[in-house]
């Protein structure tokens, strides 16, 4: 049985009974893989802290997180320096949650640990599709020799769920080699976010749908505190527009990465995250 850490500060709103909430929301402190600029192992504390300076109502929505049973459980203790072992807790973390017929929340931490939960998502959900919202393509086979790196966790998730069920938006980095995969294999879409989601809902209806939303897809005028800021991405009101698009879909699982305080003094990223997850659990999950 792998362990929580304290559940303490708790994300905003977030119910004492792990047994009667719909949602889940974990932390994934994990920064081993990180590239440019570490720090996101605070990501999940930051945004946290940042959601009870919001407002349990969202005025866009018309919704109360009250109307919504969501249990914070506090992060995966993870330790320093294991990247496989970091992976293999947050799968063992996610498939108790998924076993239990709930649906997990996850707060990063890097975007390597999108691969265990999607893994485990995979296997709870046959036909599973991806819904990959990022600066960055993250499609290289390895990076620097590396096969598990934030650099290449859609790779992975690519030999999970297969190519044509990964939806990437805001795309606007990676090398040459990686578009050309994309372009091959899966469907990625070039610096768009919302439009392109819009046309691709009729082709999510019905499946079972997993969102991974790296914070770095927003533009760093807007999110400067993440480790690998790319200029050139959608606004603050864009991202949130696209989660509440979703809000039809079948969503099994979702998870928010990449948010790196430590470059933010403003926390002005922090308050961005917390506020995609508030919309998130009223736009995916079940009003009581």
């Amino acid at each position: 049985m792998i362990e929580y850490t304290e559940r303490c500060p708790g994300f905003i709103g977030s119910a004492e009974n792990y047994e009667q909430s719909e949602i889940v929301i974990i932390g994934a402190p994990m920064d081993l893989t990180v590239s440019y600029r570490p720090g996101t192992r605070q990501g999940p504390h930051a945004i946290r802290q940042a959601s009870h300076g919001l407002e349990e109502y969202s005025v866009d929505l018309d919704r109360e997180l009250a109307h919504y049973s969501y249990y914070d459980a506090g992060d995966v203790l993870l330790p320093f320096g294991a990247v496989k072992e970091n992976l293999r807790r947050i799968s063992a973390v996610t498939a108790n949650i998924l076993a239990a017929g709930k649906t997990p929340f996850v707060l990063g931490g890097e975007h390597l640990i999108s691969c265990s939960v999607i893994q485990e998502a995979a296997k709870k959900h046959p036909g599973l599709a991806v819904i990959h919202f990022d600066a960055h393509a993250d499609l290289r086979d390895d990076f620097l020799g590396e096969h598990f790196s934030h650099a290449t966790v859609m790779r992975r998730v690519v030999e999970t769920i297969g190519g044509k069920n990964l939806y990437q938006f805001g795309i606007r980095s990676g090398t040459r080699e990686e578009f050309a995969y994309a372009r091959a294999n899966t469907n990625t879409f070039i610096d768009m976010v919302v439009e392109p989601l819009m046309e691709n809902l009729p082709r999510l209806q019905g499946l079972p749908v997993y969102v991974s939303l790296d914070i770095d897809v927003v533009d760093p005028s807007f999110a400067p505190g993440t480790g690998t800021p790319e200029p050139g991405g959608c606004s603050a009101r864009e991202i949130i527009k696209a989660v509440h698009l979703l809000g039809g879909l079948d969503i099994v699982g979702f998870d928010l990465v990449e948010v790196s305080p430590l470059y933010d003094p403003s926390e002005r990223t922090a308050l961005l995250a917390a506020k995609l997850m508030r919309e998130a659990i009223m736009s995916f999950g079940r009003a009581k």
